[in-house]
């Protein structure tokens, strides 16, 4: 089976058939750099960071691009607020992004373009649009989309122009003029009001302004991918108005744009689309002060990518009780056969069972589940005392499996990532297997046995072999 992926556009899966053979071109909605980010933002980029993993592991080249918004009427509101210029604070969050993304493992992108420094390319497309009829203007610096001009409005999220609901965008222009002339057309620019800062706006052939949110994604998703490409990814609340804008703004300029549409779901909260609104408690700088970034990792990259994920305390604590189950029989593994190198890793052959589960749309619960035969088979060799080819077998397919989920436990310690769970776990377990071999020499049975009752009460297994203890979690063997 090649890779099928559910296309948004044509409401179901499709095989994937890149425009260019061996290459991707991937346009991804980034950050609006309003204010800080939440697990429901690092959510998509783990997502997207798990597809274009697969992509590459599957031999392709991907070009991914990742805009960062950091001009719209919430940045200049917000820094309003808080007293700074808006340059500022979109800088001081999009760092704070660019920290998220980087603690949780999200590879960077091929290109991670700012709206507004492409101004150009957006006044280009601007002007291509009131050329070809399907944009106007209606006072210095408000040029809006015609909807009616095209079509085809309405086609990704297969609605109906006439049951569309009216644009958020303003009605009336910068000097309180005509209004637009549908109330679902929406900005392509937006004129300099007063009391807008006056360095948040650039001239233009229509009076000076600034760009409207929709506008900037097709100008820059066509100046580094060109007029088609091969995916367009982004968060499920960003299908309408956001993407059926660009679709319908890049077509109606010429443009093939996208040719597969991808959304992922909702971090939700009983029941409720996780958001800004709901507290300070899901931000990602605070929870990895009481949660190491592998573990947020796992927890987002182990759910299906179109299905909600709902965060709760059991969420994390299951993710860390996963980790550890996973990260302990790799460090067992490699202090048995050591430690494989990362282009061991990268050169082994997946099992068939994990391809098939990927290609199909990135099915990770499948995927995970080859992952936990392995590790159960891998625990097994060890706990037996099974030869070295065997449990290294074992070792580097469930490296490799993770590594396409971004979780390889090697390299997460040799990048500098957080293992203190299974460090410190190793520790105490080891310490007491110490105490429990002393008790066994000197013939101390009941210490012996206390220590082996104590772990057990603890979920942890002791196996004695001829090479001496070994120890597991119970719920390495029973997965």
């Amino acid at each position: 089976m090649s890779l099928h992926l559910f296309d948004t556009a044509t409401r179901g899966l499709r095989a994937f058939v890149p425009l260019r053979p061996g290459r991707v071109g991937m346009y991804v909605c980034g950050a609006t750099v309003q204010s800080s980010p939440h697990i429901g933002h690092v959510r998509m980029a783990v997502a997207f960071d798990v597809l274009v993993r697969w992509l590459r592991r599957s031999g392709y080249e991907v070009t991914l691009v990742r805009n960062v918004t950091d001009i719209d009427d919430k940045i200049l509101a917000k820094s309003a607020e808080a007293g700074v210029p808006w340059w500022a604070w979109a800088q001081q969050h999009e760092r704070e992004f660019t920290a998220a993304y980087d603690a949780l493992g999200v590879l960077p992108p091929t290109y991670e373009p700012r709206a507004t420094g492409h101004v150009t390319e957006m006044v280009e497309l601007m002007e291509r649009l009131v050329e070809r009829g399907h944009a106007y203007v209606t006072g210095p610096g408000d040029v809006w989309f015609d909807v009616r001009s095209w079509a085809d409005y309405g086609a990704l999220t297969n609605q109906r122009p006439e049951d569309l609901a009216p644009s958020p965008d303003d009605d009336a222009g910068a000097d309180g003029g005509p209004v637009k002339r549908d109330p679902r057309d929406f900005a392509l620019w937006k004129g300099l009001k007063p009391g807008d800062p006056g360095d948040a706006s650039w001239p233009t052939p229509f009076g000076r302004g600034r760009p409207g949110w929709h506008l900037e994604c097709s100008a820059m998703a066509q100046r580094y991918l060109g007029e088609a490409f091969d995916i367009h990814g982004g968060g499920l609340d960003l299908r309408f108005p956001h993407h059926e804008n660009e679709q319908a703004q890049s077509r109606a300029a010429g443009y093939d744009f996208a040719g597969m549409w991808l959304h992922s779901a909702w971090v939700t909260q009983g029941g409720a689309k996780m958001s800004k609104s709901l507290g300070n408690s899901l931000l990602v700088e605070v929870l990895l002060e009481r949660t190491s970034p592998v573990v947020l990792r796992y927890a987002l990259a182990s759910v299906h990518y179109r299905s909600m994920l709902e965060w709760t305390e059991e969420t994390v604590h299951e993710a860390e009780a996963t980790w550890a189950r996973l990260a302990g029989f790799v460090a067992r593994a490699s202090e048995r056969v050591g430690t494989p190198s990362a282009d061991d890793v990268a050169a082994a052959d997946l099992p068939t069972a994990f391809v098939a589960a990927m290609d199909d749309d990135l099915n990770v619960s499948a995927a995970l589940a080859v992952v936990h035969e392995h590790l159960r088979a891998g625990n097994t060799a060890l706990a037996d005392g099974a030869a070295d080819l065997t449990v290294r077998g074992h070792l580097v397919a469930v490296r490799a499996m993770l590594d396409v989920l971004g979780l390889d436990p090697a390299q997460w310690v040799d990048q500098g990532g957080d293992d203190r769970t299974a460090r410190a776990l190793d520790a105490l377990v080891q310490a007491e297997l110490e105490t429990r071999a002393r008790a066994r020499a000197d013939k101390d049975w009941a210490t012996a046995d206390a220590v082996r009752d104590r772990l057990a009460a603890a979920g942890v297994v002791v196996q004695d072999s001829p090479t001496g203890a070994r120890w597991a979690l119970a719920t390495d063997l029973e997965d």
